[in-house]
């Protein structure tokens, strides 16, 4: 049935478009405010209710649905403008980014479009091309951490080095574990992909245990030689040695890029190392998991493999993880290429500690 209120009507068809507008990620949000108008109108809200809600004005409010009622969903698209858009002074520009870049507004953690054109009292459009021009875009954040691993420069060298020039006869080998792998079933069965309609999946799920995998990428071909365990300890990490062992020519020395964990330390393993000089053991520093190849590699198969998977058991789980492997290396495998240089690297990392110092003397933090 339609939905009226003060003499406004829109049909069922309207009401899927303009619902279908919030839904989609690719949808402006000045559209998306107009399209929240029309429906809270339409829901039975008066023009009053709707501009408190929408933090608008009332005569707002009777605009768009005018604009709506005549034209539809043309209607709420912005028209077309001749002429060159008014250009702000450099003074309003400037407190635009300064305020950008200085303050916090009240109501969030950060700026948007909408709060920053009602705090500055520009337009929108205007934020946009100043945050454009300057590169400014406070909705996004990242993480960071630099390393305060006192041998640094020299692991970032070493590492790196293998990558660029890996030596002659031998293989470079970059190693790490997936702890605690969950193998995740959903309540209720995934509803399948067809026109019109997205893969869906309840956000709930069931816990079937885990477990975890150790990987050894090949720099050079971009194989994966790869083993799931139940646990995580020393024990299963010279498995995993034993296992590469077996693997390779027995003719070439290994080069193996590894992190700092614990269990890669212990008397045990430095002792089967001892018997075993051929494994050669590169760390990398500490906090600086990005210079593991075979991070690249997890992530491949986090995407591609575990993030949809349904495992009813570990088993399941398991046997994923190793079908994934299987056609990486027959099919999509290819070596691994890295770019940066040593100097590059370290000279990045110390702007960005420079920079942490200035601001934690500006704060005080």
């Amino acid at each position: 049935m339609p939905r009226t209120h003060e003499n406004y009507t829109i049909n069922e068809d309207e009401q899927r478009s303009l619902e279908a507008l919030l839904r989609s990620p690719k949808t402006a949000q000045s559209l998306v405010f107009r399209a929240e108008i029309i429906l809270l109108t339409a829901s039975g809200k008066t023009v009053e209710q709707v501009a408190s809600q929408l933090g608008t004005t009332a005569l707002t409010v009777y605009r768009w649905r005018k604009r709506f009622k005549d034209q539809g969903l043309t209607g709420l698209q912005d028209r077309f403008r001749s002429g060159q858009p008014k250009k702000l002074p450099k003074e309003e520009v400037k407190k635009v980014l300064r305020m950008t870049v200085e303050c916090i507004p009240r109501e969030a953690t950060h700026w948007s479009v909408r709060l920053m054109a009602k705090a500055a009292h520009v337009t929108t459009w205007q934020v946009r091309e100043i945050w454009k021009a300057a590169d400014l875009k406070p909705h996004r954040l990242k993480t960071f951490k630099i390393s305060n691993d006192p041998h640094f420069a020299e692991k970032v060298i070493d590492v790196v080095g293998l990558y660029m020039n890996p030596p002659e006869n031998a293989v470079v080998l970059s190693v790490d574990e997936k702890t605690q792998i969950q193998a995740l079933d959903r309540t209720q069965p995934m509803l399948p992909l067809r026109p019109g309609q997205i893969e869906r999946r309840t956000h709930d799920y069931k816990r079937n245990g885990t477990t975890s995998l150790y990987a050894a990428f090949d720099i050079v071909t971009g194989k994966v030689i790869g083993r799931t365990t139940a646990r995580h300890r020393a024990k299963e990490f010279l498995d995993f040695l034993r296992q590469i062992k077996k693997a390779m020519p027995s003719d070439v020395d290994l080069h193996v890029i590894l992190d700092n964990s614990s269990t890669h330390k212990t008397v045990e393993v430095k002792k089967w190392l001892k018997t075993n000089p051929r494994f050669k053991m590169h760390f990398t520093p500490t906090s600086a998991s990005w210079l593991n190849a075979v991070e690249g590699w997890f992530g491949q198969l986090e995407r591609r493999s575990l993030y949809r998977g349904v495992f009813t058991s570990v088993k399941e789980l398991r046997n994923e993880i190793h079908r994934f492997i299987s056609p990486h290396n027959s099919k999509t495998a290819k070596p691994f290429k890295w770019t940066k240089s040593a100097d590059g690297i370290l000279d990045k990392v110390e702007r960005a500690k420079q920079s942490l110092n200035n601001e934690t003397n500006r704060t005080g933090h």
